[in-house]
Order: structure tokens, then sequence, then C-alpha cells
């Protein structure tokens, strides 16, 4: 990506990505085309296929009580009432690439829904049927998504993702990292949950900075993998 720009890394079945929505929806309002965001999808816990016990349950329900405390973000934990629920979260992160097709604003918005559709109103994101009713309301047809989303493209492409993160060295999510342009030297904005108010002024400064030096705030640069 040429000129300014962000990568977020991000999983849609991330309670931290789902606190950190609104910020993400700031930054967009407030820079616009000036700071374009390139979403990357991380890759939490693909392929998961044991059930989640009632340790499991008790592990994410504290993270999810976290995330609203923090973000006020909300959630439905009807979801804790579910028997047998495999937390795979793969197949959200492949609906996100097969709407990414469509243009990186139509990715952020489809993350966004896919976000509230599991944590706000206990839907199962690892139904390809609620994928595909999803995609259509952002405006893919349920058919054409459903038969771009079983292709191999489709798994090789959201693998590449989860490759991409890792050897980007991403750990955790979200994590929000700046660059100039193409080649040029990354620099970590937030990893992890921080507020709007945080964010956005170190985002300010960095472009302030024309990206040359890294925000204090913002800790150590990192170079970014070809």
């Amino acid at each position: 990506m040429q000129g300014p720009h962000l990568v977020y890394f991000a999983d849609p079945m991330c309670s931290w990505c789902w606190g950190f929505s609104p910020v993400v929806q700031a930054i967009s309002d407030t820079f616009g085309t000036a700071l374009p965001i390139r979403l990357v999808l991380g890759g939490l816990r693909p392929w998961t296929q044991e059930p989640m016990n009632a340790r499991d349950r008790a592990d994410v329900r504290s993270h999810w009580e976290h995330v609203h405390e923090a973000s006020g973000q909300p959630f439905d934990f009807a979801f804790f009432e579910r028997d047998h629920f495999v937390y795979d979260t793969e197949p959200a992160c492949r609906a996100v690439v097969v709407l990414r097709r469509r243009g990186m604003d139509t990715a952020l918005a489809a993350l966004q829904r896919i976000q509230r559709a599991f944590y706000a109103q206990n839907q199962d994101v690892t139904d390809v049927d609620t994928l595909a009713n999803l995609a259509a309301e952002l405006g893919l047809d349920a058919a054409t998504f459903r038969e771009e989303f079983v292709a191999v493209d489709a798994l090789n492409e959201t693998r590449a993702d989860f490759a991409l993160a890792q050897s980007a060295g991403i750990r955790g999510f979200p994590t929000l990292i700046a660059c100039e342009g193409e080649g040029r030297q990354y620099a970590l904005i937030t990893h992890g949950f921080q507020p709007a108010s945080r964010v956005i002024p170190i985002l300010e400064q960095w472009l302030d900075r024309a990206g040359s030096i890294a925000p204090e705030a913002a800790g150590q640069s990192c170079a970014w993998p070809s």
C-alpha cells in the first residue's frame, strides 16, 4: 500500500477486537482516506475441534466481562448457555476474507457485522448459513458467498493471512501498526485494547512526523516482512 496507512490484525471472534471496534471506526471517521486501514485476519483459534468445557466457558466469560467494562461494548451472555459449542475462529475469518475481495471498506464492515452478530446477538458465526445471511446484509448474494466460501482459494487466502500475522510476530489481537508506505519501516501503535482517546493522539503525532519517527507512546518500531 502506497502512502501512510495502518495494518490492523484482528479476529472476528476475539472479544478485545470487538471492544476495539469503536476505536477503528473513530480512526476511520477522524482520518478517512488520509490513513486507510488494511485488515489482516489473525486466526485466534483456527480449526479448534473440541467443544468448550466448563473451564473454557468461565475463562471466556471473564474476558467478555473485562472487555465490556473497558469498552462499553454490548455482550449477550446467553451464549454461555450453549452446549457443545466449538470455538473455531477460522470460518468467521474466511468469511471476512471473501468479503474483503469487494474492497477493504467492505472487509472492515464485515468484521464489525460478524462481531456484533456473535457478541451482541448470540448468533453462531461458525455456521455457514449464518455467515451467508450476514454477507447478504452487506450486499453479497448468499449463494455467491457460499460458492466462494467453500472454494480452496478462499481457504488458502485465509491461511496466508494467518501466516502473515505469524511471520510479523503478532502474538495477540487487536494489533495496529502504522507505516509511511510500501517498503518503509512500520511502527507499533498498539498491541491490545486502547481507547480512542489514546489511539487518536498517537496517530495524529505519527502523521505529523510523517512516520519517520515512531511516537514514544507507540513503543518501538518493527520491520514489516516482504
